[in-house]
């Protein structure tokens, strides 16, 4: 009694012994549903596609492949791979970093918002220790029209 005290398992109706025809009407709306609006790509991902993506003119020129990234926040907080940084802590790794690779590049991923004067102090970090610097940086909202 105290185990049980509804004793709902006495109250359950018992199993259906066939598979009623909502099941059936469940599988064909299903199988017209992939038949009319089926995506080969989807159905059938491993397929090759039949067209070629454009080839832009000078793409490749501006390319530059990174070898450290940094975000800057616009509260002023540096992340790296190796966590959270500020403006001394970050002198220290991008030496420690340039000092691992033959042509260190560093990309920056700036938020919206972040003061060029703080943009430029890393920049000027990262061109003493040796790094060519790349820039990534999100407009602001107002300028997307949010």
């Amino acid at each position: 009694m105290i185990a049980r005290p509804l004793e709902l398992a006495g109250r359950l109706r018992p199993e259906p012994r066939d598979l009623d025809a909502l099941f059936y009407v469940n599988v064909g709306v299903l199988a017209l549903f992939f038949t009319l609006f089926g995506s080969r790509f989807v159905l059938a991902p491993g397929l090759g596609l039949d067209f070629e993506l454009p080839q832009l003119a000078g793409a490749r020129e501006g390319a530059a492949p990174t070898t450290c990234y940094i975000s800057v926040l616009r509260t002023g907080q540096i992340f790296t791979d190796d966590g959270l940084f500020n403006l001394a802590q970050l002198q220290d790794w991008l030496n420690a970093q340039g000092k691992l690779y033959r042509r260190p590049s560093l990309l920056i991923r700036a938020s919206a918002g972040v003061p060029l004067s703080s943009l430029s102090r890393i920049f000027d970090l990262a061109h003493k220790a040796g790094f060519r610097v790349v820039v990534g940086a999100e407009e602001p909202a107002a300028a997307r029209g949010n």
